[in-house]
């Protein structure tokens, strides 16, 4: 198959914990050809969906893992597979290549399904699963902020459509930084916040659960650095193996079938405790992460998954 990549820079991955460079890596053993371009490259031009890029190839030497050709221009129409892979922010950009991707649904299978990745932002799809999620409220307003503060005491405050840890704090009964950090937030971006009862539990870790086309095939534990309440990768948090219990495997089969109906084929979510807090569909990580915990190829799976669609 042609697979063409909507992604960050390629040359600026970390090979040993990039799930896109091991999607590609996954891809390239199976035989398909490989294409790399980067959002702000993806047009509308008359009718078609076009992209400026470069076919590629990778190979795991850090530094040296990415062989680029010289770039053309190609239209999407003509590939089996376009992976949406750039990280968020999730903003008009990124919105505005969903809608551009979406136009390409009658000759090429794009990953995530672009639709439901724009109407199902990480942090907003869980809202669906009440029962399965901390309490939790979405709000500009400060007064509303202040009384779920006050009836909860401990919180985590963080932008709505923010990733990878960025702006994440956490206020307990004492704190008294309210007032301000909503001026910071709000001073800078017009989008609401969203504020989660704190959960003790992420001390023993926030768990990534990855789910392939609905089905859960693992998870790794992320454990926050010492005195740190965030345990995202990203900001220090180590990760450790650890298998899904009965409750993960509860929330799975809850909104599983939801995600595969959708086209969600390669989900992470966050688990804390016994709280589903995030259903990532952007640009998860963690593939290889439970690879070398589980010695199961979760790219492979991903792939058997995508070629199944295209047969």
């Amino acid at each position: 198959m042609k697979i063409a990549f909507q992604m960050d820079p390629i040359g600026d991955v970390d090979i040993a914990a990039d799930s896109s460079f091991r999607l590609a890596e996954e891809a390239q053993a199976r035989g398909h050809e490989l294409f790399f371009y980067g959002p702000d490259q993806l047009a509308y031009q008359e009718g078609r969906i076009t992209a400026r890029g470069q076919d590629f190839s990778v190979q795991r030497v850090q530094g040296n893992h990415a062989h680029l050709s010289p770039e053309r221009e190609v239209d999407l129409a003509d590939f089996d597979v376009v992976w949406l892979r750039q990280d968020p922010p999730f903003d008009m950009h990124y919105i505005t290549s969903t809608h551009l991707l979406d136009r390409l649904k009658e000759s090429t299978l794009v990953v995530n399904d672009p639709f439901w990745v724009r109407n199902f932002p990480e942090k907003l799809l869980v809202l669906d699963f009440p029962d399965l999620t901390p309490p939790t409220t979405i709000a500009r307003d400060l007064q509303t902020i202040k009384a779920f503060k006050a009836k909860h005491g401990d919180i985590i405050l963080k932008p709505l459509y923010g990733n990878g840890g960025a702006g994440v704090f956490r206020l307990d009964a004492n704190d008294r930084n309210l007032v301000s950090l909503h001026e910071l937030f709000t001073g800078f971006s017009r989008e609401p916040l969203i504020v989660q009862k704190f959960l003790p539990a992420v001390s023993k870790g926030d768990k990534r659960v990855i789910l392939v086309d609905g089905d859960a095939v693992g998870a790794i534990n992320r454990v926050p650095a010492e005195g740190e309440t965030r345990s995202n990768m990203h900001v220090g948090g180590r990760p450790e193996k650890i298998g899904l219990s009965a409750r993960d495997k509860e929330i799975c089969e809850r909104i599983g079938p939801l995600l595969k109906e959708r086209g969600q084929i390669f989900v992470g979510i966050d688990v804390i405790g016994d709280y589903l807090t995030e259903i990532n569909v952007t640009s998860p990580t963690g593939i290889q992460e439970l690879e070398r915990f589980d010695g199961v190829n979760i790219a492979g799976k991903i792939w058997e998954a995508i070629e199944g669609k295209i047969a």
